[in-house]
């Protein structure tokens, strides 16, 4: 099978896990009392881009949480680190410091927008004291806004975590399928997309919100195991 076609078929699981399930979900309607599973993986799509032969939404970033052995971490909690606070001092903020995917999308605006100046330090260290933080909250807010308002959907994938859980070969995997990364580009992304402006070419080149697993190559294997995972999900 070709990647073309590979990559067909992620796309054909993405539709069978969305009709049995309520829809795609967005963080902006999501809270932690919903019914998430413990652990899984998620697949966020853009909001305004189509494949190029469908109406299917792009796939434009995968991630998971506890793939160290020993680590807690529930989807949930992942993904409300992407969402940012709903209250408190940071209000409709967030902390990128704590969520890569809110670094580089927080980078990828203040590129195209010209705001290097005003936000000097965005990305730098692990964590920021209050002062640092309250100066980047209007920008927290910006990639609130971005970030709530895509679509996305999840597998529960209830493993044991580890770098060789079912999690951490789905996410490799899927991520490698669907880069463009120094290879031909399938269903590539606009010129509009945000991710075209990011520093990173690993994110303006794969037409993906990840970094890690773009230049890999993947294992046609792994959509079987999705399969399974996409028919356990959506059982009621």
């Amino acid at each position: 099978m070709s990647r073309a076609s590979d990559l067909g078929r992620l796309y054909d699981l993405f539709d069978r896990l969305e009709a049995a399930g309520d829809g795609k979900r967005r963080l902006s309607d999501c809270t932690g009392h919903m019914d998430w599973p413990e652990r899984g993986v998620y697949f966020f799509f853009a909001t305004n881009e189509t494949r190029e032969a469908t109406d299917q939404l792009r796939l434009t970033r995968v991630g998971t949480h506890a793939v160290s052995t020993g680590s807690g971490t529930s989807l949930w909690n992942r993904l409300r680190t992407h969402r940012g606070a709903n209250r408190g001092s940071y209000e409709g903020g967030g902390n990128h410091r704590g969520s890569v995917f809110r670094k580089h999308v927080g980078r990828a605006m203040i590129e195209r927008n010209g705001l290097g100046e005003e936000y000097p330090h965005w990305g730098e260290g692990s964590t920021a004291d209050r002062e640092r933080r309250l100066a980047e909250l209007d920008h927290e807010r910006r990639v609130s806004e971005y970030i709530r308002d895509l679509p996305f959907l999840w597998i529960d994938v209830d493993d044991e975590p580890g770098p060789e859980s079912d999690r951490a070969y789905i996410e490799r995997n899927a991520i490698a399928l669907v880069s463009n990364y120094e290879t031909e580009a399938i269903d590539d992304r606009s010129d509009e997309w945000l991710g075209r402006d990011s520093p990173h070419e690993r994110i303006s080149e794969s037409g993906l919100w990840n970094v890690d697993h773009v230049d890999e190559a993947y294992e046609p294997a792994f959509l079987d195991r999705l399969a399974g995972t996409v028919a356990e999900t959506a059982e009621p």
